[in-house]
């Protein structure tokens, strides 16, 4: 082991370990603070290539790691023999030492269980919540508790076993008489003596196999029972071997089989940003999904979906409470693979096979559970944004950063949305105190540009919105001109935001300050948010804001723009979708809607009915040739004035100014609504 130790500094470069030191083998290595507490624990395959890497420009690592070598005062390694060394280390010292800055996988939520007790004499199933203790064996994780119940009272006609606690087992025993579950077969009521601890025993290890996939044993060994009871005329313990059977069937269709029978597998997915990622597992044993977990986790460093797939599979899987499958499905390998095989194997005893799933049944439920992560990584940032405390740090930390006079409580953003310059939208979401307002959401038709410009199209919403601010809005002193005296409710754009965001760098800027200074207002705080980088840009300045990765500022700035970019693309393609199957069919002769719907059916789509002949559109059902004819002239003016070159807006950057006006006629567009309700 070599050790290189300073007084705690905020320079990483003072306790560089000096050059030639460092060792170019595999091993494993420490950060720690000035207080010699682990900071930060990590693995290599060559520790000389790995640690140099820390020692670079601070401002090129990731934000996490910047933090944590300006907070580590020395660094420390041990050299091991092999890369599978290295994993096993990496995992006993992140175990041990519990470092800050190493990555946590903390549950999404509290999963709970279907365990069975194989510690105690009689064993017990019931439902299971928090760490896990050993002799007990567990089945899920499960979404929800009443799944466990549904499932364990449809099997426990045919393993009855006991559920109840400690305290009700020795109260039956102590009276001699057993509990309800005992008097209606769905126990086999050890407390009081019907079976015995090695008859119980048979019961349970029963049901546990059952649930650990050998599900057709049982199924055929009640069959023929059944079968034999029926020719010795035995019809009662006949129907009630037939119900049994019922309930096994019943239990097996609330877990879909999704594989071929007799897989055992894991399917990892992951949901990820620059800070943070969600996994998502779902168990699949004899070919049924029986249980599903997630995670979410603390990014420290740059790290592609394989290190995050590595990183994953050692700490999952080196805790010997979980079980290592046959084969585990990834969306990616990582770069050392057969290395994470090797350590799967050692752990496991036997091969495991660690594969991208590429097509078929594996991939189409790969795509599921990342659907799941999707959805799980959106859960947790919706909850972290319900955070008061978070709320009004990030509207601090706004009013900081933009030099704004108070705190913008209520922000407006806005994006523009079309398919190569059709059906150009625009949307406008609200957020009050740093949550979404969704009654006061706006969609725009721009109707005002032609082609691909969403330069000149944030110029024109955010002039109509501002124009409607004005004509709305209040005059000092006056409280009644907000109201619309028709319905009693606040008119749709009396009051201003303190603060608009646009989706985009300057140009966007830029058009949307043109806008706001054509109408004189001054007194709302402007700026944009350019995706590549997340930068914020204000008007009239040459140089980006950079918000720190982790601030709430940030967080509540992207939030806001992935919210108006999904309302946006929602209004997009209602039109899209209303356009395709009315506009290119609209006005043709003795075309009504159940033609329309006829024509649609038979072609598929649009496009295809486009292509078509005469000849193919008169042989549909209904269809003569004259209305043949006028449809398919009708399609190819459509299709003629679609394919028109749009002219493209200039501004002028120094001034924002839009070079080529809009024309006049685009202030009379009309406004949509907000959101449908969903």
């Amino acid at each position: 082991m070599r050790r290189v130790s300073l007084e705690a500094v905020a320079d990483p470069a003072t306790y560089r370990p000096a050059p030639g030191t460092i060792p170019d083998q595999p091993g494993v290595y420490k950060f720690r603070d000035a207080q010699g507490r682990v900071i930060y624990v990590g693995k290599a395959k060559s520790l000389r290539s790995r640690l140099s890497s820390y020692f670079q420009d601070v401002a090129n690592l990731h934000v996490r790691t910047q933090t944590m070598v300006r907070t580590a005062a020395a660094v420390e390694w041990t050299v091991v023999n092999t890369e599978v060394e290295a994993l096993q280390l990496e995992y006993n010292w992140i175990k041990e030492f519990d470092p800050r800055f190493n990555v946590r996988y903390r549950d999404d939520k509290s999963y709970p269980w279907l365990a069975v007790t194989l510690d105690e004499a009689y064993p017990r199933a019931q439902v299971m919540r928090g760490a896990k203790r050993k002799g007990v064996k567990y089945f899920g994780p499960y979404a929800h508790a009443w799944a466990i119940r549904e499932t364990l009272d449809a099997l426990l006609r045919v393993f009855p076993m006991r559920t109840c606690s400690n305290g009700v087992f020795k109260r039956a025993g102590q009276v001699g008489r057993p509990c309800l579950l005992g008097y209606i077969d769905k126990c086999s009521a050890p407390c009081v003596g019907r079976v015995d601890e090695a008859q119980h025993r048979r019961i349970t290890d029963d049901f546990v196999d059952f649930m650990s996939g050998q599900t057709q044993k049982f199924v055929k060994r009640l069959e023929r029972d059944m079968r034999d009871a029926s020719r010795r005329q035995e019809y009662e313990r006949a129907a009630r071997l037939r119900d049994d059977i019922g309930a096994l069937n019943r239990a097996m269709e609330k877990q879909a089989v999704v594989l071929a029978d007799g897989t055992d597998a894991d399917v990892v997915a992951f949901a990820q940003d620059e800070l943070e990622a969600a996994v998502q597992v779902f168990y699949v044993r004899g070919g049924r999904v029986r249980g599903q977990r997630g995670w979410v986790v603390d990014k420290v460093e740059e790290i592609d979906t394989g290190g995050l797939v590595e990183q994953f599979l050692t700490q999952a899987y080196l805790d010997e409470q979980n079980e290592v499958p046959r084969e585990v499905l990834v969306p990616a390998l990582p770069d050392d693979a057969d290395v994470v095989t090797e350590l799967l194997c050692i752990v496991r005893g036997s091969k495991v096979s660690l594969r991208v799933p590429q097509r078929g049944d594996k991939r189409a439920l790969f795509e599921t559970v990342e659907r799941n992560a999707k959805e799980a990584f959106t859960r947790h940032k919706l909850k972290r944004s319900s955070d008061l405390t978070s709320r009004s740090l990030a509207l601090q930390e706004l009013q900081d950063a933009l030099d704004l006079r108070e705190a913008p409580l209520r922000i407006e953003c806005y994006d523009v949305s079309n398919l190569q310059g059709s059906d150009v939208v625009a949307s406008m979401v609200v957020f009050e105190d740093g949550l979404a307002r969704k009654s006061e959401y706006r969609r725009f038709a721009i109707r005002g540009v032609e082609g691909q410009d969403d330069v000149r199209s944030i110029n024109e919403v955010i002039y109509r919105r501002f124009r409607r601010y004005l004509d709305e809005g209040l005059e000092e002193g006056e409280v009644a001109a907000a109201v619309d005296d028709s319905t009693g409710k606040p008119r749709k754009f009396a009051y201003p935001p303190q603060l608009v965001v646009v989706d985009g760098g300057p140009p966007q800027v830029a058009a949307a300050a043109a806008a706001m200074r054509k109408l004189g207002v001054t007194d709302v705080a402007l700026c944009g948010l350019a995706k590549r980088l997340e930068e914020v840009w204000l008007p009239d300045r040459a140089d980006p804001v950079i918000l720190p990765r982790t601030s709430e500022a940030l967080y509540l700035l992207q939030r806001v723009r992935d919210e108006a970019h999904r309302f946006a693309i929602a209004y997009h393609r209602q039109k899209r979708s209303r356009a395709m199957t009315q506009s290119a069919l609209d006005g043709v002769p003795g075309l009504g809607e159940t033609r329309r719907k006829a024509l649609l059916r038979a072609f598929g789509s649009v496009k295809r009915l486009r292509a078509a002949s005469v000849e193919e559109i008169a042989a549909v059902p209904g269809f003569g040739r004259r209305t043949a004819e006028a449809v398919h002239t009708a399609l190819a003016g459509h299709a003629a004035l679609a394919g028109q070159p749009a002219a493209a807006a200039a501004v002028d950057t120094a001034t924002g100014e839009i070079l080529d006006p809009l024309p006049a006629d685009t202030e009379a567009v009309g406004v949509g609504g907000s959101e449908p309700s969903r």
